[in-house]
């Protein structure tokens, strides 16, 4: 099956050139293959099936929920599903109590009559921006599969999912860039909202100080479906006229090391923006350098995976993949004082980086700064780990420590390794910022 997106797939159910049951079964046909395992960590086969089946029946009688109605569509494996423990990528919670109810947002999904095939595969805990899991293997990267790199992460699972046609939408999170970086990785589209637009009842977390629930599609109008369905109100965005667009790239922090396919991609990009009438400014913006000194001790994600983790560590230390752990004990030496200075620091950084982008639409950058690297070679060096995934996160963890809303567009040409073109707007500013990513998408669909 060709790659058919979110929006198409949902448009051929209303005009019935297709069924909700022979779409669930292209996407458990995907599933049955070598990347399956390493994608989904559970599979719902028998009660995909019967809500697919209900979703034709819904349309038969012309009863359609909406437009995710009969969507198959993954969840991570952070959230709540009623009956079964959330175990985070892991396996230090396989024997935890069952959930007792699910989690809002797949609540929200089920409501909308979406076809629910499965949690899907992680980091652990969600504490890397690679993907890597040695508990449940690591799916490969569609792009150079041969070559098996990493997916990005730490909704590793949820990209490739949606990338092998195992699923037409998925549910991630993002506290550092979990959804925006396998996105950009794998050549799709991310959108991380503003956090308090979804709900997180049900949802396991990492750090509640950053965590964001978000989607991934294959285009901006797909993951807008899917946030309208999860979010506690959906947005209402227009397409804008990109020659009253003025955008500013930074010029601290966030160029630094790039690939060179990633800084090919991204000059392309902003030719192509100034080409459609946009101003592109380049702007100072300093203050990005002080969060490394801000966060020197691990942050608010050391402290608060700490809080949440440290009697678990203490009965089953033995089970943690080790790189997750050592991370986790970080936040061991935070203290109570650590977190009311970090609450002010970050607070006026927000302050007077929101200045700064006063009289701009959104910021401009790249996702990542690299593309994806084999697995091989991150299994086989510890340095080599930290310090690429120190430079996955660095760029979308400043629009979390900003909480603010971003999207990530494929930005490569057809052929090269894809890159992430990250957009980005202050705290509730996602209407007007998905509109202008609708608008350089589709300049980037002309070049």
């Amino acid at each position: 099956m060709k790659t058919v997106t979110l929006q198409q797939a949902s448009e051929q159910l209303v005009q019935g050139e297709l069924r909700a049951t022979e779409l669930l079964e292209h996407a458990l046909s995907a599933i049955a293959t070598d990347e399956g395992p390493r994608t989904f960590t559970r599979v719902y086969h028998s009660t995909a099936r019967q809500q697919a089946q209900a979703a034709d029946a819904r349309f038969a009688a012309q009863q359609q929920l909406g437009a995710l109605d009969g969507i198959p569509v993954s969840v991570k494996d952070l959230f709540d599903v009623a009956g079964e423990a959330t175990t985070g990528g892991s396996v230090v919670l396989t024997d935890a109590p069952a959930a007792t109810a699910n989690a809002t947002i797949v609540d929200r999904l089920l409501q909308a009559g979406a076809v629910v095939v499965g949690k899907t595969n992680m980091t652990e805990f969600a504490y890397s921006g690679l993907g890597i899991n040695p508990h449940y293997g690591t799916p490969a990267n569609p792009w150079d599969r041969a070559s098996r790199r990493i997916p990005g992460g730490s909704s590793s699972g949820a990209a490739v999912a949606l990338s092998d046609g195992m699923c037409f939408g998925s549910i991630g999170t993002d506290t550092g860039g979990s959804v925006r970086i396998p996105a950009a990785l794998c050549g799709l589209t991310g959108f991380k909202p503003t956090a308090r637009r979804i709900h997180a009842g049900g949802l396991q977390p990492l750090s509640p100080a950053l965590d964001s629930i978000g989607v991934l599609a294959h285009d901006v109008t797909s993951c807008l479906m899917l946030d309208a369905v999860i979010a506690d109100q959906p947005l209402q965005p227009q397409a804008q006229d990109l020659r009253e667009a003025r955008f500013a790239v930074p010029q601290t922090l966030v160029l630094d090391g790039l690939d060179q396919p990633v800084a090919s991609a991204f000059e392309r990009t902003i030719a192509c923006l100034r080409a459609q009438g946009a101003t592109v400014d380049m702007l100072p913006l300093s203050e990005l350098a002080e969060l490394a000194t801000i966060n020197a001790r691990g942050g608010f994600t050391a402290l608060e995976s700490w809080q949440w983790h440290q009697s678990r560590i203490a009965r089953k230390a033995a089970g943690y993949d080790p790189r997750v752990l050592s991370r986790i004990r970080r936040g061991a030496e935070l203290t109570d004082s650590d977190r009311q200075l970090l609450e002010q620091q970050r607070a006026d950084w927000q302050q007077r980086v929101s200045a700064q982008l006063s009289g701009y639409h959104a910021l401009l950058m790249p996702t990542t700064p690299l593309i994806a690297p084999t697995i091989a070679e991150l299994d086989a060096d510890e340095e080599h780990y930290f310090r690429v995934n120190g430079a996955m996160l660095r760029n979308p963890s400043v629009i979390n420590f900003l909480d603010g809303c971003a999207f990530s567009l494929p930005c490569h040409s057809a052929g090269e390794a894809p890159v992430g073109l990250m957009i980005s707007a202050l705290a509730m500013q996602d209407s007007a910022l998905a509109g202008w990513a609708l608008s350089i998408e589709q300049a980037l669909h002309r070049v």
